[in-house]
């Protein structure tokens, strides 16, 4: 389909969604077919918005540097157009099945966010399906602005982005990777705050134990030696200790982490070579976990298999941004109280010191560490519900952090409001869902509606 015929397919498709959110009573909610969020969310009582055929690449201009998007393009797509043109967004999330819209209503990152911000900082305008059924375009200087900067960590209850036009930055053929390993965490923050203020495109870092500390610097190049390949009988993480330096292909590299869900495969036995092989390369990716983690969480094996044990299990599934300064003694308390390891590093800092997203409220110019952390945490004894997850949220607040929404969260209602900015929250719900269409933030997030 060419550009016009794709614009106009949207355009209609638009205008079918208005019109159904207008014939809907009552509270709606958006019927797709994935979603990265870690936490149930019952559907019960809400009329579902058809959204899934809003997943087109637009259009492309390498040399103005955007990428035209509709809001369920998975970033598998988006990213397979993209290269063809010799470009990537600036910002690309770990799992090929995340949508640019899911990123732009979440929190997402990667290990180009220390020089481009998180993945909404990167968005040059949207248009957003408000809950009083307007389509709004938004950009930072008109007269939708509040919602360009509140969008961002409101996961879908503010509105819906159905188009969005995001940041892309010129690619070069491969990428070589640097892996440099520190025995303690405060040597490794210095390191990597300094790599920060260089010309690498990439950077990031794995925490295998407190005293096994990588920091991992990519680059474009035009030539390599050699490639590795890790989408199938190589995994990874486990390359990292042991290659100094290494080099992917660009695609490859943008999708590093995809094949075995980080290191989290494992829980699914599918880092076992035979299990492996039996799987195939196309099956080894974030959209197969994840079909098989609802599977299980629908029918609660882990809990089956614990109580038949005598164990009792937290899934501890967060992101969190912690300030450099405080980043030693958060990861201490990891390894110490948490346990879960490796743990990925990610630094992240706002590309522009004017930009506010209110909901997500990060100090401009200040490097902050996304540090993530995804396992079930299994004891012999029993805890109260949530143990583990308040420890860290709780840690969180105390070092000045924020933590995204992602999964599943147990702050108080009072608590909750003053970190993700009810004061803006509330003006922004009363300006664009006055009917209270979508649900609100704490209740779709910590209650769970």
């Amino acid at each position: 389909m060419s550009g016009d015929g794709r614009r106009q397919g949207y355009e209609a498709k638009k205008q079918r969604l208005a019109a159904q959110l207008a014939e809907a009573a009552g509270p709606v909610g958006l019927g797709k077919s994935t979603s990265n969020l870690f936490r149930d969310r019952p559907a019960a009582g809400k009329r579902l918005l058809d959204v899934r055929d809003f997943d087109q690449v637009l259009a492309i201009d390498a040399a103005e540097g955007w990428i035209e998007v509709e809001g369920m393009a998975p970033y598998s797509t988006v990213v397979d157009a993209a290269l063809a043109q010799g470009v990537m967004p600036a910002v690309v999330p770990e799992l090929r099945s995340i949508t640019v819209g899911g990123a732009a209503a979440g929190v997402a990152i990667e290990s180009s966010s220390f020089r481009y911000g998180l993945m909404h900082e990167s968005i040059l305008e949207m248009d957003v399906l408000v809950g009083d059924g307007r389509v709004l375009t938004c950009r930072p200087d008109n007269d939708a602005s509040d919602l360009f900067f509140g969008l961002p960590n409101s996961y879908g209850t503010l509105g819906y982005a159905l188009r969005l036009k995001v940041r892309a930055v010129p690619v070069r053929p491969y990428v070589r990777l640097s892996h440099r390993g520190y025995g303690d965490a405060e040597t490794f923050f210095r390191a990597l705050a300094v790599a920060a203020e260089t010309g690498i495109d990439f950077l990031d870092g794995t925490a295998f134990a407190p005293d096994r500390l990588y920091l991992t610097q990519g680059a474009f190049v035009d030539e390599a030696p050699w490639v590795s390949d890790y989408g199938y009988q190589h995994i990874y993480y486990r390359s990292i200790p042991e290659k100094e330096t290494d080099y992917l292909g660009v695609c490859d590299y943008i999708w590093r982490w995809d094949t075995d869900w980080f290191w989290c495969s494992k829980n699914l036995y599918a880092q076992n070579p035979l299990v492996r092989r039996l799987l195939g390369r196309s099956r080894l990716n974030s959209p197969t976990y994840t079909r098989i983690m609802r599977r299980a969480s629908r029918w609660r094996l882990s809990e089956r298999v614990e109580r038949l044990t005598g164990r009792h299990g937290e899934s501890v599934i967060q992101d969190v941004d912690i300030p450099i300064e405080r980043a030693p003694e958060f990861l201490a308390f990891l390894f110490r109280e948490i346990g879960i390891r490796p743990i990925w590093i990610c630094p992240v800092r706002s590309p522009s010191p004017e930009a506010r997203f209110p909901l997500y409220p990060l100090e401009p110019g200040v490097l902050y560490i996304n540090f993530g952390f995804w396992d079930r945490i299994v004891t012999s004894s029993p805890h109260p519900k949530g143990h583990f997850n308040r420890l860290v949220e709780r840690k969180v607040a105390e070092m000045g952090g924020i933590k995204s929404l992602y999964s599943d969260s147990y702050y108080g209602r009072e608590e909750f409001w003053t970190i993700y900015g009810k004061p803006v929250y509330d003006r922004l719900k009363a300006k664009y869902d006055p009917q209270g269409r979508l649900r609100d933030l704490y209740a779709k997030c910590v209650e769970r509606m």
